[in-house]
């Protein structure tokens, strides 16, 4: 018995046997599982960015399990949304014609991808873009305003398209022509007026069912002194439609229900969930006997069960900790003619192993129901990119339809507020979150991109102080005459402790790093002694010297980066420097306990 014919090994894995089974070797495919079903890359990159990776260079696989090999894009994370780039060979300014005896010349891009591989990026994304640049001397372009266009591209399906960047589908012009800022009013692009000397129309295509170009047909190069320059940028896509789709289960009797699960030899079968309730189905298709189901069976227990002829089959994942917590979790459950598995979150895979001999095809007719089942109790709660077999289910454009259920989820901070760092507040969306940096001292979508400056040798910065009484102009006036500061009268706070932190890398010792002064005798500052150290200075008043705190064990001005963390309570002082152990101080009792009214901060230096 040949078990490698047929080759149940996906995706070129290699198939060997034994007396009594076969083993798939799934090395350098990109998919992994007993018959290299899985694929061991992220769907695309907002799910990398869900990981809290930064901006780089990523393997995704946008249909995860189906036909469609990964392929590596950039994933830029450094917006709300996320971009993925995809790359061509076309040089920028790649020149045409001069001289050419050829009545048309073609560019061909080439990608770092397959086209069906770029429409799936494409049809899950929200918003798409290209940038194209035609710059020409006496070289006409759309041959506007009645003509036959002389240059086009060629997109999607080989579709040959005759609008530019900047216009839309079916318009016949340029950027300017639709802004009627076009060098001669006569024309719709600048380049159609003929001129000898160089003009250029340029922009972006978005309309993202029409991308990528794959090629530029430029037609009017061949007459003496014509000349033209094409550039093509990297097809650029933002957000991802299927990651968040998802829908609200609000009653237990409402269900979805989609075309019948085709999946006879393998399947696989991932979704995210997020529940209070301790029991629910999540989805079911049944058939004569046979039937594959998934469920919450209890608040720690996941259930996959299946038949496919041999008697059901049912495995369970307990979890340690209750899944009825309104946070998202992930489930990944695969059956195959090997074994079967299921998995939740980051537990370990439970896998049961098919018999050797029996039954191995799945053999479904009823519709797939998903979030309830025939007489079992419905499951509350959201699930959110459900997909199988690599294909997105729609459950967002099903719910709008359907009583009982809502289209998207909200609460999605619960999961994912831990990776708003370093105090950012998780703001809900609509399909997701984002994080709000303006009360910390760092910006970029996760609040972990440092905001700072470099100062030079005796630059400063000041920063005025105000009680809470005093309105934004007040200050603002205040802050433009800090110079000549008239003496405002006294704001009437006061601090029994405060915290401070930041960070700094210097090579210059002695220095002043960070003062504060106040409109009594009270100050503090920090600063670099002449060895190298740190120290701190408290006058509080009730003492005739301020207090000093030094920090000997390491040389701070050796242009590292290095954080300090400084905590006062009252009289205990608490500080923290790099990653050291925290240390306490205590200021002399003599001192005051209060910080009075603060005026203002400088840093750089103090004037």
């Amino acid at each position: 018995l040949d078990r490698c014919v047929p080759n149940h090994c996906e995706h070129g894995g290699k198939c060997t046997q034994t007396w009594d089974s076969f083993k798939c070797t799934c090395d350098e495919t990109g998919y992994s599982g007993a018959t290299c079903h899985n694929s061991i890359y992220e769907i695309s990159c907002e799910a990398y960015k869900h990981l809290g990776k930064s901006s780089n260079y990523y393997w995704i696989d946008p249909d995860g399990s189906g036909a469609l090999g990964p392929l590596k894009v950039y994933c830029n994370m450094t917006e709300d949304k996320v971009w993925t780039t995809v790359y061509h060979d076309l040089q920028m300014q790649t020149s045409v014609g001069g001289n050419s005896l050829e009545k048309i010349s073609v560019l061909q891009l080439n990608y770092s991808a397959t086209m069906d591989q770029i429409a799936a990026i494409t049809s899950s994304a929200e918003y798409c873009e290209q940038f194209i640049s035609y710059s020409c001397k006496m070289s006409r372009l759309l041959n506007t305003p009645e003509g036959n266009p002389y240059t086009w591209w060629v997109g999607k399906a080989n579709e040959k398209h005759y609008y530019w960047g900047g216009s839309g589908p079916g318009i016949q012009k340029c950027a300017c022509g639709i802004e009627r800022n076009c060098t001669d009013p006569k024309y719709y692009c600048n380049c159609d007026a003929d001129y000898k000397q160089w003009r250029k129309d340029a922009g972006m295509l978005s309309y993202k069912e029409h991308l990528p170009v794959s090629q530029v047909v430029v037609g009017d190069v061949d007459r003496p002194g014509s000349e033209a320059k094409v550039s093509v940028g990297p097809v650029r896509c933002q957000g991802d439609r299927n990651y968040w789709n998802a829908a609200s289960f609000v009653t237990s009797s409402s269900y979805l229900h989609f075309s019948t699960f085709q999946a006879e030899t393998s399947a696989d079968i991932s979704f995210y969930f997020k529940t209070s309730a301790s029991d629910g189905v999540f989805l079911e298709n049944l058939g004569n006997t046979d039937f594959i189901k998934l469920e919450l069976k209890s608040a720690t227990e996941v259930s996959f069960s299946f038949d496919v002829g041999n008697g059901p089959v049912e495995i369970v994942v307990r979890s340690p900790s209750q899944l009825n917590d309104d946070q998202w979790h992930r489930v990944n459950a695969e059956r195959n003619v090997k074994q079967a598995s299921l998995q939740v979150d980051q537990l370990p895979l439970e896998v049961q192993k098919a018999p050797t001999e029996g039954h191995t095809r799945l053999e479904l007719y009823s519709q797939l129901y998903v979030g309830a089942a025939g007489g079992q109790r419905g499951f509350l709660g959201c699930i959110r990119s459900l997909r199988m077999n690599g294909v997105t289910l729609d459950l967002e454009d099903r719910a709008k339809v359907t009583p009982g259920v809502k289209p998207g989820c909200s609460g999605h901070c619960t999961s994912y507020g831990m990776y708003c760092a370093n105090g950012g507040k998780c703001v809900e969306k609509y399909n997701g979150y984002s994080c709000d940096c303006s009360r910390t001292a760092y910006d970029g979508p996760f609040c972990i991109k440092d905001v700072g400056a470099f100062f030079e040798e005796g630059m400063w910065l000041r920063y005025n102080f105000h009680s809470p009484g005093t309105s934004m102009k007040d200050l603002v006036s205040r802050t433009l005459l800090s110079s000549t500061d008239s003496e405002t009268t006294a704001p009437d706070f006061n601090l029994n402790k405060e915290e401070l932190s930041f960070s700094f890398s210097t090579t210059k010792s002695p220095c002043v790093l960070l003062y504060i002064s106040s409109y009594t005798q009270d100050f503090m500052a920090v600063l670099v002694k002449p060895s190298g150290n740190l120290q701190i200075r408290y006058s509080l008043g009730g003492t005739k010297e301020p207090s000093n705190i030094d920090v000997d064990y390491r040389n701070m001005a050796n242009g590292q980066p290095h954080t300090v963390n400084i905590t006062r309570s009252g009289r205990d002082i608490l500080l923290q420097v790099d990653h050291y152990p925290p240390t306490s101080y205590s200021l002399p009792m003599a001192s005051d306990i209060q910080f009075n009214s603060p005026k203002a901060l400088f840093l750089g230096k103090v004037i």
